[in-house]
């Protein structure tokens, strides 16, 4: 098992636990000096893709799961690590019980574009869902997005 860190979509426990059924929620926390923000525009269908940059005055809410070898797998194909599309990173995750050293993905593309609003949905809908604080919440909602233009 190795603990790993979900920021984005598998933020939302119920959605992790169907891609990785044998991988339990340990706790949430904070990913200080690092900040949400989008990228690889080109590679997303609907616009610019969530991703992690260090950021000395910012912090990530995040999930950590306890995660099998059989899981990684299986989610490392899903977040496409295995074309390189993310790649995984350690960093330190501070939760109520101490600092834990965890795994991520990081986007390996450019940081920029503006994600579509289904995208902001699903990440405020599955912080939300991972008892994130109202405000991140909220600031996840109020983010600017892509103009679908329809």
């Amino acid at each position: 098992m190795t603990l790993y860190a979900a920021y984005g979509a598998n933020l939302d426990p119920r959605r992790m636990g169907e891609r990785c059924p044998h991988s339990p929620l340990q706790t949430t926390g904070w990913l200080s000096g690092w900040r949400l923000t989008f990228g690889g525009e080109e590679h997303g269908w609907d616009g610019a893709l969530p991703t992690l940059v260090q950021d000395p005055f910012d912090q990530v809410y995040v999930a950590v799961y306890d995660v099998t070898r059989e899981d990684e797998a299986t989610l490392d194909e899903w977040e496409q690590a295995d074309s390189g599309l993310y790649r995984k990173t350690k960093v330190r995750v501070a939760t109520m019980t101490g600092e834990l050293v965890v795994w991520t993905y990081v986007l390996d593309a450019y940081e920029g574009g503006l994600p579509s609003a289904v995208t902001l949905g699903v990440l405020a809908d599955a912080a939300e869902a991972a008892d994130a604080p109202a405000d991140y919440v909220a600031a996840l909602r109020r983010r600017p997005c892509r103009s679908t233009g329809l």
